[in-house]
This record gives C-alpha cells, sequence and structure tokens, in this order.
C-alpha cells in the first residue's frame, strides 16, 4: 500500500475509531436501571408496574425511619437511638386534630385526657405516669416516637400507630405540654361508639376508605324516632353505613 493510499485509509478510518470508544465491549454491572417498586416501565400501559412489593411489607418512601433500621427492643438504648430522628410532620391543625383522635384512643387511658398521669387505668392500679412533667419536655420529638413504637418499663409498644400518625401524636403531646404557644383541645372526641371523624380514618402509609359516621342510639330511641322524623337530617337512626348499602367494600 502506498503512502497516499495509507494517509486516505486512516484518515477514514479515524471517525469509526473515535466512536467505538464511547461503547462498552463487556457488561460490567456498573449501570443498571434503577426502579422503586410499583415504578412503571411502560409508557403504553401504565397499570402495569415492574414488579410488586414483598408480601406484607408497606411502602417506605417518606418515611423518616424506614422499620428495618431499628430493632423494636424494648431497651433504653435502642429508644435513645432515634432520640435524633427529626420529626418530619410540621404541627399543623389537621395533625394536631388526628394525633388527638390517636391519644385518645391509645394514650389517654393511662396518661390522661391532659397526659397529667391520671387516666382511668390508675384507679385499677397503673401508676400515674405523667407526660407534662420536665424531663419529659425536654425529650426530643425523636425520642417520645421511639417510646410510642417500642414502648419501655411498663408502657407497651404502640406500634400498631403508623409512623406518620405516630408523629401526629408527638405533636399533639408538645401541645398538652404548652410547647406550642396555644392550646389544644383535650378530653373525648365524642361518645363511645361514635365513629366516622371521630376515630382514626384511612392512614397515609395504608390507605383504606374511612368509616363511615355512625352515631349510636338505644334501639327503642332509635324505632321511635324513624317513626316521628325518618328523613330528617342529621337524624339520630342507626343506618347502615354506605359503603355497605352500596355493597362497596375496602
Amino acid at each position: 500500500m502506498s503512502v497516499r493510499h495509507r494517509t486516505v485509509f486512516l484518515i477514514a478510518a479515524a471517525p469509526m475509531v473515535l466512536a467505538m470508544g464511547g461503547c462498552e465491549w463487556f457488561t460490567e454491572f456498573k449501570r443498571t436501571p434503577s426502579l422503586w417498586t410499583w415504578e412503571v416501565v411502560s409508557a403504553r400501559d401504565s397499570l402495569k408496574p415492574s414488579r410488586g412489593n414483598p408480601q406484607g411489607s408497606v411502602p417506605v418512601t417518606g418515611t423518616a425511619m424506614a422499620g428495618f433500621q431499628v430493632s423494636h427492643a424494648a431497651l433504653p438504648a435502642t429508644i435513645d437511638s432515634m432520640a435524633g430522628i427529626p420529626n418530619p410532620v410540621a404541627v399543623s391543625e389537621e395533625s394536631l386534630v388526628n394525633g388527638r383522635k390517636y391519644y385518645q384512643i391509645n394514650c389517654a387511658v393511662c396518661h390522661g385526657d391532659k397526659g397529667m398521669g391520671d387516666g382511668p387505668a390508675t384507679k385499677f392500679g397503673m401508676p400515674g405516669i405523667s407526660l407534662v412533667m420536665d424531663i419529659t419536655k425536654g425529650r426530643s420529638d425523636g425520642y417520645i416516637y421511639g417510646m410510642i413504637r417500642n414502648g419501655r418499663g411498663l408502657m407497651p409498644s404502640y406500634n400498631r400507630i403508623e409512623e406518620p400518625e405516630r408523629w401526629d401524636v408527638v405533636n399533639y403531646l408538645r401541645g398538652l405540654q404548652g410547647a406550642l404557644g396555644r392550646t389544644v383541645p383535650t378530653g373525648a372526641l365524642a361518645a363511645p361508639g361514635v365513629t366516622g371523624d371521630r376515630v382514626p380514618g384511612s392512614t397515609r402509609t395504608a390507605p383504606t376508605r374511612p368509616a363511615p359516621f355512625m352515631k349510636p342510639v338505644a334501639i327503642g330511641e332509635a324505632t321511635a324516632a324513624h317513626a316521628s322524623a325518618p328523613a330528617a337530617a342529621g337524624d339520630t337512626l342507626r343506618r347502615r353505613p354506605d359503603s355497605v348499602a352500596a355493597g362497596a367494600h375496602r
């Protein structure tokens, strides 16, 4: 090959050599696709996710601390390890209302409506543990969150309160402690048995349909009321929930 032909060949082959330099000859798994659980991967079918959650799991997106990160042991050191978790739920009217619902169901029986440690259970031997003492006021939000999650000493775990709602309880407790610069309503939200918006509805991590409102009354009263005012708005009749009547399911 003459010098002229060799020069022409090199000039023609140069773009090909440069283009091949950006290619990978072997797969080294350095750049695998990143897919979130339930992320849709097909633009033509938005109903089929890439894969499903493991059975019994819940999404951890948006959590301050996933359940697997810290032990659920009711030990002081374990709860101390959660003391530094920042509260991701800002104090708002919605958070305080929701926190009060959970507090009344889970906490007031021992700690009392105002956190004074005078709940009904103290009449039956449960020591009264105040939540408005200086030592509790000085605990961080993360520590109180950890106490609710794991329990310790006489207090059992209330991990049944899911994480976002647990922060609502922390916010409400801060209100009872007078740390919000305003008072918060205390006491039961309604008579025992009343449902609807007076009890916790769907949660943010496991949304379901809230319980429909149902105001309980004595059967005899309901019959008399039904005879006199069967269709009055806000009547006191015991009625089947709309969801049940319509055949809906959660």
